[in-house]
């Protein structure tokens, strides 16, 4: 049995849908009962569990043999930071006695040591932490996701514009949830010795500008960038609804990614969905 963390969210999805589809037996870890139905159709079963019941999950876990672990994310009015690490100590200690023979681990490009930088502090002490235990495990380190755009979607319909806190040229390795949910899948189903680091990201490395211009080719509209300002990052965070925390945090984290180094081309697995495929499909989804 594979045990999926987050199997209601982009990448959880993926990975949960292509175990499905191979005849793997699948358990969705679930903070709500509204997706029971739609994933019994599918063939998964369904636990609804709080990921900070530690007990809880102890006991779904000693359900399966492989676990996807993606930390959920925490509400950006909160600490994120915070409930972040809250979230991932109960699944940490969850791991404990629980049978599992093997984990893979959802973290990103740039991890590192250091407080008040988001997922890049979060994701760098739960890789640290797995290292620690006995269950072997992979990490996939993925870059930044295409998904995090699907909140241009409606500037770009209503106003031709999307917004950014990166320089509009700087160019930054992104990858479809698609891609990192299928390699989560294969890494899933592969002997219990392999393990280890995988780097992700699409076919390309892209720019506000090549997210505009996807736009504007989807919308069939011009669609152009507009840069926030850094001295107008935090205010504009806290306007969005981040907490004082969360905004200083996000501030931080965006400030590594442009200063970060990025693993070299050829350390990477290279995903297939293009930036410009991805917001097609946002913008005329599939039904």
């Amino acid at each position: 049995m594979h045990i999926i963390l987050g199997g209601n969210g982009h990448v959880g999805s993926t990975v949960a849908q292509t175990l499905l589809s191979q005849g793997e037996p699948v358990t969705i870890v679930s903070r709500s009962s509204s997706s029971i139905p739609k994933w019994q159709k599918c063939g998964a079963q369904v636990e609804v569990v709080d990921v900070h019941n530690t007990v809880e999950l102890r006991r779904v876990f000693a359900k399966g043999k492989r676990l996807f672990l993606l930390n959920p994310p925490a509400d950006p009015a909160t600490d994120t930071d915070a409930e972040e690490r809250k979230s991932l100590a109960s699944i940490l200690e969850a791991i404990k006695d629980s049978g599992l023979e093997k984990i893979v681990a959802e973290s990103t490009y740039g991890a590192q040591p250091g407080s008040q930088i988001g997922d890049l502090g979060v994701l760098y002490e739960m890789e640290q932490q797995l290292t620690a235990q006995s269950i072997p495990f992979s990490i996939i380190r993925a870059a930044y996701y295409m998904s995090n755009w699907d909140f241009s979607l409606q500037t770009a319909k209503q106003d031709g514009v999307i917004n950014t806190f990166f320089p509009t040229d700087f160019v930054l390795p992104m990858v479809a949830p698609r891609d990192i949910g299928q390699l989560a899948a294969r890494l899933m189903t592969e002997p219990i010795e392999n393990t280890g680091l995988h780097n992700i990201e699409g076919p390309e490395r892209y720019s506000s500008l090549d997210v505009a211009e996807a736009f504007a080719k989807a919308l069939q509209k011009p669609v152009k960038v507009v840069e926030t300002p850094r001295d107008q990052w935090i205010k504009t965070m806290q306007n969005m609804g981040f907490s004082n925390e969360a905004a200083a945090s996000f501030s931080n984290m965006t400030t590594l990614v442009i200063r970060g180094e990025m693993p070299t081309c050829d350390s990477v697995t290279r995903g297939v969905v293009s930036l410009e495929s991805y917001i097609a499909e946002l913008v005329h989804p599939v039904v």
